[in-house]
C-alpha cells in the first residue's frame, strides 16, 4: 500500500515511515523541513513543500494515483513554544490542517490517519482518561490539536473523508534500528533532556512542578516507546475500514488513545534512567513551564478493540534505545 505521510521526516513521522516500510507499504513523504531532517527522508520518495499548498498536494496525486490513505503527522508540538507563539501554531496545525484535508479529499483521498495528542485532555480525579473523557486543553498547542480534530471530523461529516485521530501520549526512545531519533537541538521532551545530562551537553536536569497532586509531587505521564507509536500508525492504516465496522457508530471519524495504560511519574523515569546508565545525575525541582499539567495516563482499550493494537515495549528499552541512539545521531546527523 501507498501512504503519503506529512512531516515525514520529523522524528515520529520518520519512525512511522521505518515502520511502514518494515510491513511492506511504500511512504510519499510531504515535508516543510522546519523542523524535520532530510537524513530522515533519504531514499523515500520526498516532496519538499507546505502541506496547505494545493497545487504541490495535486501534483503528489497526479504522479502517485495508487496513495491510499495520508497519515498527517506534520505540526508544530512544543507547549511552552504555543504559549509564546500562539499564532504560528493555529496556523501551522489547523489552518493548513483544514486546507490539507481539503485537498485530499479533492484529490480523491478518502482515507486520513490524524496525528492529535493527550494534551486535549483535562484534569481527571484518577489520571485515566478514555476516549469521551472531558477535554480541556491549557496551551495554544493543545487547542490546536482540539481544533484539529474538530476540523477534520466536519470535513468528514460533509465529505467523503474517513477520519480517524491517534491521540499520543509521551514519545520517547528512537528507532530500534537506529534509523532515526530526536533530532531538535533544542531538545524539549523530558528522556531527550535526560540523555543531554547524561552526556554533559546539560548540566542538570530540570524537573519541572514537583508539588502536583501525585503521587510523589512529580508530573504523571503515559511514556510510550515511539516505535510502538509508529506500529500503531501501521495497524490504523492496515485496518482502517475494519475499524469504523468494528466501531459500528455510523460516525465517519473516530478517536483512538495511544498509551500504555499505565502512568509514570517524572520522579520514576529519572529513576530508571539513573538504573539504566548505572549512575545518577545532577537534577533540581524547578517551576513548571507555561502550559504544563499534572498528566494523565491512556486507558487504551479502543485501541485494541479497533486496530488490535497495544504497546509492547517497556520504558526500559525506550530509555536504552534513546541512549544507543545519542551514540549515533552525530555521526549521521553531523551538527550534533
Amino acid at each position: 500500500m501507498k501512504i503519503l505521510v506529512t512531516g515525514g521526516a520529523g522524528y515520529i513521522g520518520s519512525t512511522v515511515c521505518s515502520a511502514l516500510e518494515d510491513r511492506g507499504h511504500t511512504p510519499v513523504v510531504l515535508d516543510s523541513f522546519v523542523t524535520g531532517r532530510r537524513e530522515f527522508a533519504r531514499k523515500r520518495t520526498l516532496y519538499e513543500g507546505d502541506i496547505g499548498d494545493r497545487d504541490l498536494t495535486s501534483r503528489i496525486f497526479e504522479e502517485h494515483p495508487t496513495i491510499e490513505c495520508a497519515i498527517h503527522c506534520a505540526a508544530l508540538i512544543v507547549v511552552p513554544d504555543s504559549v509564546a507563539r500562539p499564532y504560528d501554531y493555529y496556523v501551522n496545525n489547523v489552518s493548513k490542517s483544514l486546507e490539507l484535508f481539503r485537498n485530499l479529499e479533492t484529490n480523491g483521498c478518502r482515507r486520513v490517519v490524524f496525528s492529535s495528542s493527550a494534551a486535549v485532555y483535562g484534569n481527571v480525579q484518577d489520571f485515566m482518561v478514555r476516549e469521551d473523557s472531558s477535554l480541556g486543553p491549557s496551551s495554544p498547542y493543545a487547542r490546536s490539536k482540539v481544533m484539529g480534530e474538530s476540523v477534520l471530523s466536519d470535513m468528514c461529516s460533509a465529505t467523503q473523508l474517513q477520519g480517524i485521530s491517534l491521540r499520543y501520549f509521551n514519545p520517547i526512545g528512537a528507532d530500534p534500528a537506529m534509523r532515526s531519533g530526536p533530532h531538535a537541538a533544542d531538545i524539549s521532551h523530558v528522556l531527550g533532556k535526560l540523555v543531554e545530562v547524561a552526556s554533559g551537553r546539560e548540566p542538570v536536569f530540570r524537573i519541572t512542578g514537583a508539588e502536583w497532586p501525585t503521587r510523589d509531587g512529580t508530573g504523571i505521564r503515559d511514556y510510550i516507546h515511539i516505535w510502538d507509536l509508529a506500529s500503531a500508525h501501521v495497524s490504523a492504516v492496515e485496518r482502517f475500514d475494519d475499524a469504523f465496522d468494528t466501531a459500528s457508530t455510523g460516525d465517519s471519524h473516530l478517536v483512538i488513545n495511544l498509551g500504555t495504560g499505565r502512568g509514570v511519574t517524572v520522579n520514576e523515569l529519572v529513576a530508571a534512567f539513573e538504573k539504566e546508565i548505572g549512575r545518577t545525575i545532577p537534577k533540581q525541582e524547578a517551576p513548571p513551564r507555561p502550559g504544563d499539567v499534572a498528566g494523565v495516563y491512556a486507558n487504551a482499550d479502543v485501541a485494541m478493540r479497533l486496530i488490535g493494537w497495544k504497546a509492547e515495549l517497556t520504558i526500559e528499552q525506550a530509555i536504552s534505545d534513546a541512549l544507543k541512539w545519542n551514540q549515533v545521531r552525530t555521526s549521521m546527523l553531523g551538527d550534533q
